[in-house]
């Protein structure tokens, strides 16, 4: 029988077998309006840049990203209401996104941080005008060499990057997929989707171009190794149980599979491929969220980015990965627990107090914010170690009260400058609560935030957190949680003592006026904090309600 002959027969034999096998995906498109919105925003926000005049792009394109960020949060109140965070709460997508408490709480605090830090992306009255164009924070071509001729053309012509509205969309649509990811793969590429966005924002900045654009190689160097750290671990854990469903593995990694083949048999016996793997898919959630010793490019990449971004990605990118990490922990790995606890034991503790130390010696206020977060990654940790229901509930109350806190004190720090821009360094800092009460006491109220004093929602966060790791026999970490944070108000209060009681330099910066788009993220940042920290309670117990997740 010649070749053409045998394939026809092929082709025959197949057409005659009707392919009923593959089933039209089902898709449950109201449980994943949050994330559909903003990612139909976000290309629309494509279609702007493309097809609407240069001069009416900023408007547009500002319309678009607050209202998709505004409707989304809508859809997970309406989520939420209509019981899918508790009763309902079930897998969607075909077993690719998990719609529960978690997800729906961690999703309403990403889309509330990215509005606010939105607004700072708009900002533009700090920066003096440039040829009689209003500038924002963000480089006028970011295709064109620092210091070229394009650039300063671009300049001349009032150009200004509105791109930065659907990348901030597009990272926010990962966000929102990474908690809620229900199988190895969804979340590999909600982790790509929000991560590509944040490399290109880190390069943008308008001043200290070389600066911005080193942080962003930074940034995406590392995170090209953590992502190849995640891959693997997803592979190795595939082979271990021959399934990428959080579900299927986790009744794997206990043993209670409902059909045994024999080459799952083969595997399941091989812990070696479970231990590599789930250690390695750790090791790439920890380096998002910037826990020691992955910590490397996060005060790097603080310094370099724009201060915009730096405030969105410090705040909601946390929030995503601890999400993600709290999925992966609760649902694949529970049956782990014996093996993980006391690695993250030690992340904790050596996160926690290297955060806190090493941000005594910093001079520059974004590079002691950097080291604040690291530090706060490690308190975060303390309740993800709990391993109990309080546990999950502390560690999304601390999220939703950190964020807020660290996009007002981004955006304050947006507005104390000199000539160079930003006035980042801390000896300009002194002496600024007597030209500047106001903005100094608000910056007062961030960090004492920070630094967890009672009435502040810090405080609120951190007693959750070490009260859950306690109950979850954890005591000893909590004797270290509570020395490093210790450690750490000396520095945060040595700012405040250098603002309040030091003589102000004669060339030293000025705080620039805001418009009501920056005054709004200081102001919803100094109202957040005060309120989860008067009246926490109601947020609590938000938090217990939201924190059972689904399986």
């Amino acid at each position: 029988m010649s070749a053409t002959a045998a394939v026809h027969s092929l082709w025959t034999t197949a057409a005659a077998d009707p392919i009923s096998k593959i089933d039209a995906p089902k898709i449950e498109y109201g449980q994943l309006a949050p994330t559909l919105i903003v990612v139909g925003a976000a290309i629309i926000g494509i279609l702007v840049e493309a097809f609407v005049p240069r001069k009416s792009r900023y408007y547009a394109q500002m319309f678009v990203a607050v209202v998709a960020l505004a409707a989304a949060f809508a859809s997970v109140v309406a989520l939420a209401a209509d019981g899918y965070a508790t009763t309902k709460a079930g897998i969607a997508a075909m077993g690719a996104i998990a719609v529960d408490g978690p997800a729906l709480f961690l999703q309403g605090t990403i889309l509330l941080t990215a509005l606010v830090g939105l607004f700072t992306f708009a900002e533009r009255r700090l920066d003096p005008e440039a040829h009689g164009n209003r500038v924002d924070s963000f480089a006028a071509q970011a295709a064109s060499v620092p210091g070229s001729d394009s650039e300063q053309r671009a300049v001349k012509a009032g150009f200004t990057t509105t791109e930065v509205f659907p990348l901030l969309l597009f990272a926010v649509a990962g966000m929102l997929v990474f908690p809620a990811a229900n199988d190895l793969l969804t979340l590999f590429v909600a982790l790509e989707v929000l991560s590509l966005p944040l490399y290109l924002l880190c390069a943008l900045a308008r001043r200290k171009r070389l600066m911005s654009q080193e942080a962003a190689v930074k940034y995406f160097l590392l995170g090209a190794f953590a992502s190849a750290f995640l891959l693997f671990g997803i592979a190795l854990l595939y082979g271990y149980a021959g399934s990428m469903s959080y579900a299927t593995i986790a009744q794997v990694v206990e043993g209670t599979v409902p059909e045994v083949t024999p080459a799952l048999a083969g595997t399941m016996g091989n812990d070696a491929l479970l231990l590599v793997g789930a250690a390695l898919l750790i090791m790439g959630l920890l380096f998002k969220v910037g826990a020691v010793p992955f910590h490397m490019w996060t005060p790097d990449v603080y310094q370099g980015a724009p201060t915009p971004v730096t405030g969105f990605m410090a705040a909601a990118t946390k929030v995503a990965a601890f999400g993600a990490l709290l999925r992966i922990l609760y649902v694949v790995l529970p049956g782990l627990r014996w093996d993980w606890r006391p690695v993250m034991w030690a992340v904790a503790i050596v996160t926690m107090v290297v955060g806190a130390v090493v941000a005594i010696t910093q001079t520059d206020i974004k590079r002691l914010l950097a080291y604040s977060a690291i530090s706060h990654a490690g308190f975060i940790l303390a309740g993800v170690i709990a391993a109990t229901p309080s546990g999950v509930s502390s560690v999304l109350f601390y999220l939703a009260a950190y964020s807020f806190v660290t996009i007002g004190a981004f955006a304050v720090v947006t507005l104390v400058r000199d000539a160079g821009g930003e006035a980042t360094h801390l000896s300009k800092w002194a002496g600024l609560g007597r030209r500047s009460p106001l903005v100094a006491a608000v910056f007062a109220v961030f960090l004492l935030a920070f630094a967890g004093i009672p009435l502040t929602s810090g405080f609120a966060g951190k007693f959750a957190v070490f009260k859950a790791a306690a109950e979850g026999g954890a005591a000893p970490l909590v004797v270290v949680g509570v020395i490093a944070s210790a450690i750490a108000a000396f520095f945060y209060i040595r700012v405040i003592v250098l603002m309040f009681f030091s003589e102000p330099r004669p060339e030293g910066p000025t705080v620039a006026v805001p418009s009501p788009l920056t005054m709004t993220a200081i102001g919803v940042g100094v109202a957040v904090t005060v309120v989860l920290g008067v009246a926490p309670q109601y947020f609590l117990e938000l938090a217990g309600d939201a924190g059972v997740f689904v399986r």
